[in-house]
């Protein structure tokens, strides 16, 4: 194929495998962490509620981190913003490994939160790289390649949280030790990613750039009066950011609890704790297949009518899912997994149309409502100790029918 339309150069070859093991590597670290609720709660004898300031830590990290990282990145170049992410995602979890003979959950979100804000910042950088890497005629195919090892890594993680639950009934001072190995092994991994991008050439991008890459700005069909318009009267942006909070905060709720459902006294089928993180690893792969065929049916229908559509579903199968129906409830739940699936990426790129010069700032801000899932998580837990935890499936639906609203209406770009 020639250069304009193969996948990248072979100048940027290596880069380009070192950007895509970037998704993979936070892909990972979220796979893991989304099995970690059930087993604090088992261990430290935590509430669900409690359990769920684990997402609090993580995705606070985001909001907090979002705009120093953007500002990071605009001083010292995007190259130095990967290596400062890697750095902080590393030194995060030496200490989370360092730290658990404490057993203190304060100090594991201390630590979780230095994460968080390591992955922040490695978001924050990697799709810009992403679609530098080549031509611009294949930036949306080298983003969504890059993005699959981000779904295979979800996956993964899970798989790698049955190692930490295998360590049920130790000794105290030493119930979290089985957090040690997984911990200290993603680490020392990220740590050697980081001093391979010291020594990688990329490249630096500019604001007209990212939005090429993002196909927000086309001279031929975009009017340029709406660069120059505030964010803040930009409908279609302000209400992005809404969606994407109501988004994450769905998600991390039903990620965050699914392994609760699945081991709930209350629930039948009921499965053996032990093998929570394997339910949640079936979950995740039906999220990366939900969004490698939306991807697909995108070449044949508009993107907001395939959110429309899918969040209208989800609203239908999340009463399923709490009304207690058995095996029928839980192929409902893995039918959620399937249709959020493309619903991030989505929110995002609708959010950011036809801003120009503006995209990169409005990325950092549909960054921040990542935060969504630092809040909703504690609100799904304390329905679910009140009640039960399939009731606790409820409380997403709300949010689903604000991003109902958004694709159908809300996203409209208005001169």
């Amino acid at each position: 194929m020639s250069n304009k339309h193969s996948l990248t150069t072979k100048q940027y070859l290596v880069p380009f495998i070192f950007i895509s093991s970037l998704f993979f590597l936070w892909g990972i670290a979220h796979g893991m962490i989304d099995t970690l609720d059930k087993h604090f709660q088992q261990i430290l004898n935590l509430s669900k509620s409690q359990s769920s300031l684990i997402q609090f830590a993580l995705y606070g990290a985001y909001f907090g981190m979002a705009l120093p990282a953007g500002f990071f990145m605009r001083r010292y170049g995007y190259k130095k913003g990967i290596v400062f992410g890697l750095s902080l995602f590393a030194a995060g979890a030496f200490l989370i490994a360092a730290t658990t003979s404490f057993e203190s959950f304060w100090i594991f979100l201390s630590c979780l939160f230095i994460l968080g804000c390591g992955l922040a910042t490695l978001e924050t950088a990697a799709n810009p790289y992403t679609t530098k890497l080549g031509s611009k005629e294949s930036a949306a195919q080298r983003i969504n390649f890059s993005q699959s090892f981000n779904g295979l890594a979800w996956v993964i993680g899970p798989l790698i949280g049955l190692y930490i639950y295998g360590d049920q009934g130790a000794a105290p001072g030493e119930k979290l030790s089985s957090m040690i190995l997984p911990f200290a092994l993603i680490g020392l991994v990220v740590f050697i990613v980081a001093l391979v991008f010291l020594r990688l050439p990329l490249p630096e991008i500019s604001e007209e750039e990212v939005g090429l890459a993002h196909g927000t700005v086309d001279s031929s069909v975009v009017d340029k009066s709406s660069f120059h318009k505030p964010l803040l009267k930009q409908s279609h942006f302000v209400m992005g950011v809404a969606a994407q909070f109501c988004y994450v905060a769905a998600q991390t709720g039903i990620f965050s609890y699914l392994i609760n459902f699945v081991t709930d006294e209350h629930q039948s089928p009921r499965f053996d704790v032990k093998n929570g993180p394997y339910f949640l690893s079936i979950g995740f792969a039906l999220f990366m297949i939900g969004r490698m065929s939306g991807s697909y049916l995108m070449s044949f229908y508009k993107p907001a009518r395939i959110l429309a559509i899918y969040s209208g579903l989800c609203i239908l199968l999340l009463p399923v899912v709490s009304m207690n129906m058995g095996w029928f409830s839980l192929i409902s739940l893995y039918a959620v997994f399937f249709f959020m699936s493309i619903m991030f990426p989505t929110i995002f790129a609708l959010g950011i149309k036809d801003l120009g010069p503006q995209t990169k700032k409005a990325a950092s801000f549909i960054v921040m409502a990542i935060v969504g899932g630092a809040i909703f998580p504690p609100l799904m837990g304390y329905i679910s100790d009140l009640y039960t935890m399939s009731t606790g499936f409820f409380v997403p639906i709300p949010l689903f029918m604000f991003i109902l609203y958004y694709s159908l209406k809300g996203h409209h770009v208005k001169a």
